[in-house]
């Protein structure tokens, strides 16, 4: 199971101190705060985009990031394709899955998964490692229990789910990768 330190509006230093503590995967929601933090990482820091990649952002996000969590179109997998050929690497990306069916929230349709994970497997230049989520408030875990069970039937093993407020009930439902902020540096 790998922790990413969420450490959006944080100071640099206080991604240092987390470094200090142990801390390796580090993530930032926009690209431009990751521009901002990720250059003064320690080399074998792994970064990670968790927010939505706007298609205007894709050859940026390819140039800072190792992992991106939030994929939810084809248009922008391609996009990355195409930037991640243009770096000349390959991209560690999830497929965001919108669990809740919330118009306010990025993500593919569960019924729309399947095609997309498709359309994602196709792209030689994106390491596709699972699928993500992030469930509406309240009670997570039957979303968590969806998320699993959608990416066993499709054959993927990586689950990017659980936040401060829900981690221990993502990791129950078997996270990979979990997202934690406030529980890690307080409330912002």
């Amino acid at each position: 199971m790998t922790l990413v330190a969420v450490t959006k509006t944080r100071p640099l230093e206080d991604l240092l101190a987390a470094w200090e503590a142990g801390v390796r995967h580090f993530g930032e929601n926009r690209v431009q705060e990751a521009e901002a933090k990720f250059p003064g990482l320690p080399r074998d820091a792994v970064k990670h985009l968790v927010g939505p990649i706007q298609s205007n952002k894709a050859n940026r996000a390819v140039r800072l990031a190792d992992v991106l969590h939030a994929v939810d179109s084809a248009e922008i997998a391609r996009r990355l394709a195409r930037a991640a050929a243009s770096e000349g690497r390959r991209l560690a990306i999830y497929v965001e899955v919108n669990t809740g069916d919330e118009e306010s929230k990025a993500g593919v349709s569960p019924a729309g998964a399947p095609a997309l994970v498709e359309a994602v497997r196709v792209l030689p230049e994106l390491d596709l490692l699972g699928l993500m989520a992030i469930p509406p408030p309240g009670d997570t875990r039957p979303h968590f229990v969806a998320l699993r069970r959608l990416a066993a039937t499709l054959g993927l093993l990586g689950l990017s789910m659980g936040m401060s407020d829900d981690f221990e009930a993502a990791i129950e439902e078997g996270a990979t990768v979990v997202r934690v902020g406030t529980a890690l540096f307080g409330s912002r």
